[in-house]
């Protein structure tokens, strides 16, 4: 059994001296602030220069994580939460090989989802020694979430947890090289809410000052405007009784903000709908939606790997009891809804014989929300000359039933099957052979420019990891996406 060693390598950036930790050929810095404390004078602000520090910084241990509640409704036995207390929420943590030569290594940096209220880099899913063992730097930033990063407020800025990521990777492109990654290729990755800021971030006009490929998992790809998407703030405003201004919301404990959030929430889900916190139109950070960028000439150079799970609904509609509570009028409502044609439901009962109709309504949804944006994405980078790479999480797993659900894929793309956040969602007897399969695509991606199958063209090609073959298949399932065509 490995142990930490005596070596604690040292590194000095631009705020001062930095000591972490060495085990197993791996060095490791945590909790690194990018951004000064957003709380005080900062709090609603644009993310801020760290202040100096003299001497030596302790980075042997995970930084503050930012205010939220844990998961509820049976998600909670899924999904983990990690609290550290501290204000200093604006870190992030870097693993890097410890045998570090003049050659310069690709840059992975992940942006942990959880509906842009849930979620930190102290997670042990998202621990980087995989991804430095394979000859990666790999970075990890907090961001703001919920109301404190993604209010609609008179007098604050839109979408602060998103200025976070680009703060962070600013940083990124001015002190990675000393810890002997190249600012110049650099990957930044992210699943669900991580995987929409991703792609927001790969669709800003300046993308390819701080990022060179993007890795969308699982992410919806698109924002909406200030007035739908501050509706969960007007009513926190109602329950605080107070105004949905930066100096009311300000003046309101960030604790009591959480407790806010999750009372105008109850009952929200990413699939059945509510209210819950979402990006903003914004000039600045998020002009438009990613697929609108490209058609603009404005995105679309930068290399995408972009993908789905096949079930993505059942870690929403299984834990929570949902799926056996829909029935064919929840169909109908929905479609009616989505305008989603009548057509579409019976193509869709029609090839999955015997499947009820949480599992219709679940499969629908998917495609609507994830599956079929991301083929209009790949469809419209190519037709702009971008390079874009499709892949599906197809494996099933046992735990509760889960099958390929959101989120199952974290423990494969991580190589990290025996942490206890991957054995809640994948089980015991995960397959390793396809952790290594997927482990090792995302690196090449990162390494290479390619992750080792076709890339997106007029055949559809798409890697399907399924754990058995892994197969590539060529437009999966096009009868289905066809019918959501306008």
């Amino acid at each position: 059994m490995s142990s930490e060693t005596e070596v604690r390598p040292t590194v000095s950036i631009a705020s001062g001296t930095l000591q972490g930790t060495s085990a197993d050929g791996i060095d490791r810095f945590l909790g690194i602030p990018y951004a000064a404390a957003p709380f005080g004078e900062n709090r609603f602000r644009s993310p801020q220069p760290v202040e100096p520090w003299l001497g030596i910084r302790d980075a042997s241990s995970y930084g503050p994580t930012a205010p939220q509640a844990p998961y509820g409704g049976g998600l909670e036995d899924l999904l983990p939460t990690v609290e550290v207390p501290g204000d200093e929420i604006l870190n992030l943590n870097v693993w890097t090989p410890a045998d570090r030569t003049s050659e310069l290594l690709p840059v992975m940096v992940w942006i942990h989802g959880g509906s842009l209220a849930h979620g930190s880099n102290a997670l042990a899913a998202y621990d980087g020694t995989p991804f430095a063992r394979d000859g990666i730097v790999y970075v990890a930033a907090n961001y703001r979430l919920g109301a404190e990063g993604f209010s609609v407020l008179d007098g604050a800025p839109l979408n602060l947890g998103l200025a976070d990521q680009m703060a962070a990777l600013r940083w990124v492109q001015a002190e990675i090289e000393r810890f002997g990654g190249d600012p110049r290729r650099v990957t930044v990755f992210g699943q669900s809410a991580g995987g929409a800021l991703t792609a927001a971030l790969a669709s800003h006009p300046q993308a390819g000052d701080v990022m060179q490929q993007a890795i969308v998992m699982s992410g919806p790809l698109s924002g909406d405007t200030r007035e739908r998407t501050g509706r969960i703030t007007r009513l926190m405003a109602k329950d605080l009784q107070i105004e949905a201004t930066r100096d009311a919301f300000a003046a309101v404990a960030p604790a009591e903000l959480v407790a806010s959030m999750q009372r105008v929430t109850a009952g929200s889900t990413p699939i059945t709908g509510g209210a819950g916190f979402s990006i903003a139109f914004d000039d600045d950070l998020f002009p438009r939606n990613p697929i609108d960028a490209v058609t603009a000439g404005i995105a679309g150079r930068i290399p995408i790997l972009i993908g789905t799970t096949t079930e993505e609904y059942r870690l929403w509609f299984l834990p929570t009891g949902l799926l056996s509570t829909f029935t064919r009028l929840h169909v109908l409502v929905a479609r009616l809804k989505f305008k989603i044609s009548a057509r579409a439901v019976r193509l869709y009962r029609r090839n999955r014989p015997g499947a009820s109709s949480g599992e219709i309504l679940g499969a629908l949804a998917t495609d609507l929300l994830l599956r079929v944006p991301a083929n209009r994405l790949a469809d419209a980078r190519t037709a702009a000359g971008g390079r874009t790479w499709m892949y599906e999480f197809a494996w099933r797993s046992p735990v509760q039933d889960l099958g390929a659900a959101h989120a199952v894929e974290l423990g494969f793309v991580f190589d990290g099957l025996a942490v206890p956040d991957s054995v809640s969602l994948a089980g015991a007897d995960a397959p390793q052979s396809l952790a290594t399969s997927m482990h090792s695509a995302w690196v090449t991606f990162a390494r290479d420019g390619a992750p080792g199958w076709p890339s997106w063209d007029a055949t559809r090609p798409v890697r399907v990891f399924d754990g058995v073959a892994d197969p590539l298949v060529h437009a999966p399932r096009e009868d289905e996406r066809q019918s959501f065509r306008p």
